[in-house]
């Protein structure tokens, strides 16, 4: 009798083999679920092997692009501050009157943290409560301070925020504009529901008037307050 071959093993096709993820997008894999974690328990309470499984791959594997822990943490650190960097560059610069041109990059870096919002809870609300990872976040920042000043450094007004203490007082304007967009970042993740336009405003409100001032020429001087009796009460 003629054995008569299966139809179904005749036509199958050979298995399809999977593809290998590159290098750089494993990596990129890694960090965002590294970041998502990081924001979420802190850096002590994020273990490598659960980064590992929301990152789809073992420990040993993710170990085959970061050192360690603490390796891992620092780059995205870095990346973070980087990108955000980056907004001021690709926004803060141009022929445009300077309202616009500050309205546009403050919009773009509140669009950031709007896509990335566990990058923004990484950033600015540290939980970590570990000294070591306490200055290496603080030297990142730094660092990154370190970078954007000079390009704020040409903006109209800079020399009057910087006023008789040059290079530090306009870190110290800095330090002001900082703080006001990372603490509404984070009231922001807390309140979600407010358009962006109206954080962006706020933000244009606090900040621009004073920065608008400047640039036309007007500063607030200390010798005010010695006029008004500041500080000497009996």
């Amino acid at each position: 009798m003629p054995i008569r071959l299966s139809t179904k093993a005749k036509n199958a096709k050979p298995p399809v083999p999977q593809r290998r993820m590159p290098a750089a997008e494993r990596r990129d894999v890694i960090e965002k679920a590294a970041t998502e974690l990081f924001s979420e328990r802190g850096y002590h309470a994020a273990s490598i092997d659960e980064i590992a499984r929301r990152s789809g791959v073992s420990p040993p594997v993710l170990y085959d692009h970061f050192e360690s822990k603490q390796d891992l943490y620092r780059r995205l650190l870095e990346r973070h501050f980087a990108e955000l960097r980056q907004v001021w560059r690709d926004n803060l610069p141009g022929s445009e009157p300077a309202e616009q041109r500050v309205a546009h990059a403050v919009d773009a870096w509140f669009a950031y943290i709007e896509t990335h919002p566990f990058a923004g809870r990484m950033l600015f609300r540290d939980t970590t409560g570990d000294p070591t990872i306490a200055a290496m976040h603080e030297q990142v920042a730094a660092e990154s301070r370190a970078e954007i000043l000079p390009m704020l450094a040409g903006e109209p007004g800079a020399d009057g925020s910087a006023g008789r203490l040059s290079g530090v007082g306009l870190e110290m304007a800095w330090i002001v504009v900082r703080g006001v967009l990372q603490g509404l970042a984070m009231w922001w993740n807390e309140h979600p529901d407010v358009p962006r336009e109206e954080v962006v405003a706020t933000v244009m409100g606090s900040l621009w008037v004073g920065f608008e001032r400047l640039s036309e020429g007007e500063a607030w001087r200390p010798d005010s307050i010695r006029r008004g009796g500041f500080g000497e009460r009996g």
